[in-house]
């Protein structure tokens, strides 16, 4: 849809705070009153651009899930690269980074289905490890739900703001809270990629 491509424009060039619904409509040569018939508040702009940012971590998310290599690898490519790109976005898309810091605070709808999502894929690739043998816990859901908790400081984007601006190693941690999550897992032969 034109307006949300607008409007995540806007967002990454002068932040969701200084977009007006004027300016998304101006751009669309249309009214204010028209971008309202598509969306019933500036709420649900912001809320629909988010939406578009947390989807592509879900797409990488998946897609490494989706793959034929053994769930522990899966499962380390796959936290890592969920912390990469909220690393990326931060620096790269400062923009974007504030607006998921808004969402996750307001704990909006959309980011709470994201986080929803990114945790059924972690227990499907948990349970897939449970069944071949390669992690060794009772509950693979509990389990789960343990990484999802575990890793919160390399995705949550306030928490990795704050690890980037007090100059914290983020690789060295990145690898010992994987570790740590493996061999919570049963897994202590794995090194982190």
């Amino acid at each position: 849809m034109q307006i949300l491509e607008v409007a995540e424009k806007y967002f990454r060039r002068v932040g969701y705070h200084k977009t007006s619904v004027a300016d998304i409509a101006s751009e669309l040569g249309m009214s204010r009153a028209n971008v309202y018939r598509f969306f019933p508040s500036r709420t649900a702009i912001n809320s629909s651009v988010c939406g578009l940012v947390v989807k592509e971590v879900a797409e990488i998310a998946l897609a490494i899930a989706q793959t034929d290599a053994p769930a522990s690898e899966r499962l380390v490519d796959l936290l890592t690269a969920i912390h990469r790109h909220s690393t990326r976005t931060l620096v790269e898309d400062r923009p974007m980074h504030e607006l998921l810091v808004a969402a996750m605070d307001g704990s909006w709808a959309t980011i709470n289905a994201h986080n929803v999502q990114i945790l059924t894929i972690l227990k499907a690739l948990v349970r897939e490890g449970v069944q071949t043998g390669e992690f060794k816990v009772e509950d693979a859901d509990e389990a789960a739900e343990g990484i999802n908790t575990a890793f919160l400081p390399f995705f949550h984007p306030i928490l990795v703001e704050q690890r980037v601006r007090e100059g914290e190693p983020t690789a060295v941690s990145l690898d010992a809270q994987i570790r740590f999550i493996m061999k919570a897992l049963g897994k202590s032969d794995r090194a982190p990629a």
